[in-house]
């Protein structure tokens, strides 16, 4: 199976997501500190243009997936700051609800987002529908896990051991198989991914435009944040190493 530059084409569109991000989260800071001057158009063109921002990270993300799906296991994109916090290959989707609590109160006593006791109600119930959706993935990938096990691969381990079949056989029937796990574990990106664009869809619609915009710009900062100290400590790393 010939790879075909997946994990360098997505790094560089990677970066170019994550700068946009950036001066999205610009405009995101200056919208949220103009709290008595709601302006209604301009904060749905803004919550619009973050939400087509995020949908088009997973079109690029699903296209290249499905050229290869492996390198978005490895993420070479990505610090290991952001891997060690990344699940299936993204966000956990209910670390989102994390954050929208940790923005109702703050540790300074101000209040970012004040949601009302329906909001509440209603973000309870998206908040377990996400994590039964979570819990029905991660069995999803478990089965992946076995399936690299299975029949099939164990018969082609044997069959290479005993050299009673021709190494170009080996390698076709190797191809084949390989092609099922990948297959299987594409589904899974796509899953994972789908329950992470339910989630940002179902909290967006349970706040009002001015109450997404604080929370997309705690999302962002949670994000850009991440890359930046993952970043540095890659530096820190390199430097300490080229000391010794």
């Amino acid at each position: 199976m010939p790879k075909s530059g997946v994990g360098e084409r997505f790094t560089e569109f990677m970066e170019g997501w994550a700068h946009e991000l950036e001066v999205y989260l610009e405009q995101l800071l200056r919208a949220v500190s103009i709290n008595d001057h709601h302006d209604v158009e301009a904060e749905a063109a803004l919550v619009s243009k973050l939400t087509q921002h995020h949908k088009g990270y997973y079109t690029v993300k699903w296209a290249l997936a499905h050229e290869d799906v492996l390198p978005f296991f490895s993420q070479a994109w990505a610090t290991p700051l952001e891997k060690a916090y990344s699940w299936l290959t993204g966000w956990k989707p209910s670390t989102m609800f994390k954050l929208l609590l940790s923005t109702t109160a703050t540790s300074s006593g101000a209040v970012l987002i004040h949601l009302t006791q329906q909001q509440l109600e209603t973000m309870e119930d998206l908040r377990q529908k996400v994590r039964l959706e979570e819990d029905k993935v991660e069995r999803d990938m478990e089965r992946q896990h076995v399936a690299l096990a299975d029949r099939r691969m164990v018969e082609l381990a044997r069959l290479a051991s005993r050299g009673t079949v021709s190494p170009a056989r080996i390698n076709g029937l190797v191809e084949v198989a390989l092609k099922g796990v990948a297959d299987g574990l594409e589904k899974v990106v796509r899953a994972a991914d789908c329950v992470r664009l339910r989630t940002l869809k179902g909290i967006l619609e349970i706040l009002t435009p001015p109450q997404c915009l604080a929370f997309f710009a705690a999302s962002s900062t949670l994000l850009i944040r991440l890359r930046q100290l993952g970043g540095m400590r890659e530096r820190a790393s390199a430097a300490a190493a080229a000391v010794i």
